[in-house]
């Protein structure tokens, strides 16, 4: 089929060791309310449904990247709402206007056995006792919860559906007197996925080489995974989020010492305004982080936790976010009006961060950390490579390596797309 699809999961809730044995022909099968778009509530039939689902983040729409695919990324929170345990054998991502059509479908070792290696202290900080689904834990005991991330992806927007729903099998409660698990099958959490247009933006920086870190849409690395409890919910501001780093002619991406900052290419870059806005937010007091160290997580906030910044309000509900910047660099003020290719700033090494980088996201609210996250393609870039990944899953400690460029793809000029992780372009394409 023309599609893919992956799924990791980073909270889980350690449950029996016993085997859920498989729905049985007559397990029940029927369409949720559950959670999701309120406005297909109404064509979704009632069912008893043990296991709830909800997504993190309100509307979302599929972003074509840098690979050509066509990819839509979402989160789907699994709770286990009553007092008998349950177990999920599978889940599916099915088009709700043609439930035939199944999109992408996940075992229950699909789903459990790559969370340790992903992000274990996203689990430690969501759950009380630190611990996370073993390979082959399935089970959801009482109150328990797991987060799902779900990437599909599609060889053209043609064949992006409107609406998803998805199905869940295993086995739980069949009723609210239930006192014993039993096979369960039923349709839940709907969504829409076509309420958003995805916004074109301009480059944040200018010049050659440079790196898409911790992109779109890996798991595994610092951003994607990084979901907040921020006033009451859960909040995946950073979704979409890019580390930019740059290399230099060495192949490195510094030149001399490494601890010292001046060292790193980008370091001093200006950064632009991506398009014309509003200033909303800035912080411009914090000194840079000693490169190779990060602060002491005691001393972190949700106002320094990035450093200096400057947070842009686009219209139409979209919001930038720009972090990471050098001490006394800001060149605006809360209340002033940007144009696209305005210099906001110099890119630096200040709050959490161990070496020098710009972070950039969009959201759909003020709030750096409490506003979801949404995607974005940049108007023209040129694509000339990406690092070579096996070398970047064993080098990332030090950074201190000589990179090798691959040709993932055909270097070319690129137009209203997101260059995904570790790719390399230049800016200003022609």
């Amino acid at each position: 089929m023309a599609f893919a699809f992956s799924a990791f999961v980073v909270v889980g809730c350690s449950g029996s060791d016993d085997s859920a044995s498989a729905p049985s022909e007559s397990a029940p099968t029927a369409l949720s309310s559950a959670t999701g778009s309120a406005d297909l509530r109404d064509e979704l039939e009632l069912t008893f449904t043990p296991v709830i689902g909800s997504f993190i983040g309100d509307e979302t729409a599929p972003v074509l990247g840098s690979d050509g695919q066509w990819h839509v990324v979402y989160e789907v929170m699994l709770t286990n709402a009553r007092t008998v345990p349950a177990s999920i054998n599978s889940l599916s991502v099915l088009d709700f206007d043609d439930t035939e059509r199944e999109l992408a479908s996940f075992s229950a070792d699909e789903l459990t056995a790559t969370q340790l290696s992903v992000r274990p202290r996203d689990a430690a900080t969501l759950e009380p006792d630190g611990e996370t689904l073993a390979a082959d834990d399935d089970v959801l005991e009482p109150n328990e919860s797991m987060l799902v991330f779900i990437e599909l992806t599609f060889a053209s927007e043609a064949e992006v559906p409107d609406r998803i729903v998805h199905r869940l099998i295993g086995e739980g409660a069949t009723n609210p007197g239930s006192t014993e698990p039993a096979p369960i099958e039923y349709l839940m959490v709907p969504w829409d996925i076509s309420t958003r247009t995805t916004p074109v933006i301009g480059p944040p920086l200018e010049g050659d080489n440079w790196v898409v870190i911790n992109g779109c849409c890996s798991v595994a690395g610092a951003h994607r995974p990084a979901v907040q409890t921020v006033n009451g919910a859960l909040i995946d501001s950073q979704r979409f989020a890019i580390d930019w780093m740059q290399i230099g002619d060495n192949g490195m991406f510094f030149d001399g010492d490494p601890e010292d900052v001046e060292s790193w290419h980008n370091y001093g870059a200006p950064v632009l305004a991506v398009a014309d806005g509003t200033v909303v937010e800035v912080v411009d007091e914090l000194p840079d982080q000693v490169v190779g160290t990060l602060p002491d997580p005691a001393t972190i906030t949700l106002e320094t936790v990035d450093g200096n910044h400057v947070i842009l309000d686009l219209g139409n509900g979209v919001h930038a976010f720009y972090a990471h910047l050098k001490e006394g660099s800001v060149a605006v003020e809360v209340g002033d009006k940007v144009s696209a290719g305005q210099q906001l700033g110099d890119l630096g090494n200040s709050g959490n961060t161990s070496a020098p980088h710009l972070h950039l996201h969009l959201m759909n609210g003020p709030s750096a950390l409490g506003s979801d996250g949404v995607p974005m393609t940049f108007d023209d870039f040129a694509y000339v490579g990406g690092l070579d990944p096996e070398q970047w899953a064993t080098g990332t400690d030090a950074l201190d390596d000589v990179w090798t460029i691959v040709d993932t793809q055909a270097a070319s000029d690129r137009a209203q797309e997101l260059p995904l992780d570790l790719s390399i372009i230049n800016f200003g394409a022609e």
